[in-house]
């Protein structure tokens, strides 16, 4: 079983924020293959099944991700080898995305969470590219949403991401770091 995390922030005002970019590669593929997610509470995520994965968005907002990773994998028996956290990264252009299988957390507050959670920064990542940023705090630039002249980048990519997992979960990190990085 694969346990797929998209990292970001629950509520309306976030919905369409860079910061959602993990979210939204999660819920193009369910668009796409028909499933839908549902709050588990005592897990702290939204969660939908399909075939052998579980994928989750985290309801303890960005900073607290680690908490709802750690509660699915404890629940459903996944081994870290068996995780793929998708979330933004300021570092890389729109339109870009990056597998990587293990690292820091890069001053992302999210997989920072993850790390203390699960005990070990070796985990799969897909990084989603929301950059450049401009020359204001980053805080400030993730919470904002993707202005309209970036749309047609943000579909495209969203495509390639749900694709680029899609060819990790059956060829593995090397294969698809190779392919898409």
């Amino acid at each position: 079983m694969k346990l797929i995390a998209g990292l970001g922030n629950i509520g309306e005002k976030y919905c369409f924020t860079r910061h959602n970019a993990g979210f939204m590669v999660l819920d193009k593929w369910a668009l796409e293959d028909g499933f839908s997610f549902r709050e588990e509470k005592k897990l702290k995520c939204f969660l939908a099944k399909k075939d052998d994965i579980i994928f989750i968005k985290p309801t303890t907002y960005m900073n607290l991700s680690g908490e709802a990773v750690r509660a699915c994998a404890d629940y459903y028996k996944i081994d870290v080898k068996d995780i793929l956290i998708i979330y933004d990264d300021i570092s890389l252009d729109l339109g870009r995305i990056r597998f990587r299988a293990n690292g820091s957390d890069g001053g992302h507050n999210g997989i920072k969470s993850i790390i203390q959670h699960i005990g070990t920064k070796d985990f799969d990542r897909l990084k989603i590219g929301i950059g450049p940023q401009p020359n204001i705090p980053s805080e400030t630039y993730v919470l904002q949403n993707f202005a309209q002249n970036q749309l047609e980048d943000l579909k495209s990519v969203l495509k390639k991401s749900v694709e680029a997992v899609k060819f990790y979960l059956s060829e593995g990190i090397e294969k698809t770091q190779n392919k898409f990085n």
